[in-house]
C-alpha cells in the first residue's frame, strides 16, 4: 500500500504533542513523515528536522510552497491562534489535513474553516484523542445497540493539576501559550473541556443542546479559566454534566466517562483504558476487556494507540474507506460549546449551543 506523504507544521523537538504524532504515525506504517516546519523559531524548527531526518523549512509558507507536488497531508500541532491559518492555507493548497484539538481559538474562525472543510474533497480530521480507545469505541457500540436502553444521563470528569501553580511566571512553554488567551482564547475549557464534551456526544451519540457554565480562574492572575464545571442539556432529553480542571493538585490526568440508562450503566475510566464496566439495574457488575489491540487481549492499548487509530481511520478515509472520523463538524461543536459556556458563565443563564 502506498504511504502517506505527510508533513508536519510545529511538533518541534523537545515538545510533548509532536512526538505523539510521529510514534502514532509510525505505528500502522500508513503515512511517511518527509518535511516539516517545526517551530515558530526558525533556528529550532531547523534543528528539528535536522534531527528527525526530513526535509525542514523554517516557516510553514516556504514549506507548502516547496513541497507542493511532494505532500498529500499536512499535520498542524501548533497552539490554537494559527491553527485557522494554516489549516485554510493547507486545504486550499490541496492537502488533507489532521488538525489538533480545539480546532481554532474562536468560534468565528471555526465556522469559516468548518465551511471550508465542507467544500473541499480533502480529508479533515481532528485528534480527539479519547474516541482512538477500543473500549470507547465500544461503548460507544454497546449504547447505540441498546445495551444500557436509553440514555437518562451522562457525567464526564477530565481533571489535571499541572497547572495547579503558576508555572507560566517561570516561562515554561506549554503552560505560557495555553494560559496566554490571545494564543489559545479559552484556558481549560478548549485545552480538556472540548475532550470531555466531545466524549460526551460520542459516547451517547447525542448532541448538546444547552449548556450552564460555572468557569473559575482559581490560580490568581491567571487570564484563562483553569476549573469549570458545566450541566449540560443534550438530545432526547438527557442531562449531564462536565468538570473539566487544570488545577488539582497531584492529580496527573483522569479521564472518566459514565453513562446511565433505563437498563444499566456503562462506564470507562483512563486509569483503566482496556476495561469497560457494565452495571446492571440490580447493582450486578461486569467488566469487558480490551480484545480488539493490534497485539493479542492481555496487552494493554495505550495513549499512542489510540493515537495511532484516529491515525489509521484518517488513513482509511484518504484511501477511499467508508469510515467514521472525527471531522470538522465535530470541531465546529466543541467550539460552539466552548462559546456558549462562556457566555453562560456571563450571563448567569441556561445557553443555546
Amino acid at each position: 500500500m502506498t504511504k502517506i506523504r505527510t508533513a508536519m507544521v510545529g511538533g518541534g523537538i523537545g515538545g510533548f504533542i509532536g512526538e505523539i504524532h510521529r510514534m502514532a504515525m509510525r505505528l500502522d506504517d500508513r503515512f511517511e513523515l518527509i518535511a516539516g516546519a517545526l517551530s515558530s523559531d526558525e533556528t529550532r524548527a531547523m534543528e528539528s528536522a535536522k534531527d528527525l531526518g526530513i526535509r525542514g523549512y523554517p516557516t510553514w509558507l516556504e514549506l507548502f510552497e516547496k513541497e507542493q507536488s511532494n505532500i498529500d497531508c499536512v499535520v498542524i500541532v501548533t497552539p490554537n491562534d494559527s491553527h485557522a491559518e494554516i489549516a485554510t492555507a493547507a486545504l486550499s493548497a490541496g492537502y488533507h489535513v489532521m488538525l489538533d484539538k480545539p480546532m481554532t481559538r474562536t468560534l468565528e474562525e471555526a465556522i469559516v474553516l468548518a465551511e471550508l472543510a465542507q467544500q473541499t474533497d480533502c480529508v479533515f480530521s481532528m485528534t480527539y484523542s479519547y474516541t482512538g480507545y477500543p473500549m470507547v469505541r465500544q461503548m460507544r457500540q454497546r449504547i447505540l445497540a441498546g445495551d444500557i436502553g436509553a440514555v437518562r444521563t451522562v457525567s464526564v470528569d477530565y481533571r489535571q493539576g499541572w497547572l495547579a501553580e503558576p508555572i507560566e511566571k517561570e516561562g515554561q512553554k506549554q503552560a505560557s501559550w495555553r494560559t496566554d488567551p490571545k494564543q489559545s482564547g479559552a484556558g481549560a475549557l478548549g485545552d480538556i473541556g472540548s475532550h470531555a464534551e466531545q466524549l460526551a456526544r460520542f459516547t451517547t451519540g447525542l448532541s448538546i443542546k444547552q449548556v450552564r457554565g460555572d468557569v473559575h480562574s482559581l490560580v490568581r492572575g491567571r487570564k484563562v479559566d483553569d476549573h469549570a464545571c458545566v450541566q449540560v442539556k443534550m438530545e432526547q432529553g438527557v442531562v449531564g454534566d462536565l468538570v473539566c480542571s487544570q488545577v488539582c493538585t497531584g492529580e496527573r490526568n483522569h479521564v472518566s466517562v459514565r453513562v446511565w440508562g433505563e437498563k444499566g450503566t456503562l462506564a470507562w475510566s483512563h486509569d483503566a483504558c482496556d476495561a469497560l464496566k457494565f452495571t446492571a439495574h440490580d447493582g450486578t457488575e461486569t467488566i469487558n476487556y480490551c480484545n480488539a489491540n493490534r497485539a493479542p487481549s492481555g496487552h494493554p492499548a495505550g495513549f499512542v494507540e489510540a493515537f495511532a487509530n484516529i491515525y489509521k481511520d484518517m488513513a482509511d478515509k484518504m484511501q477511499g474507506v467508508d469510515v467514521q472520523i472525527i471531522d470538522a463538524k465535530e470541531g465546529l461543536a466543541s467550539m460552539m460549546w466552548i462559546d456558549a459556556v462562556l457566555r453562560s458563565q456571563e450571563t448567569k443563564s441556561w445557553c443555546e449551543v
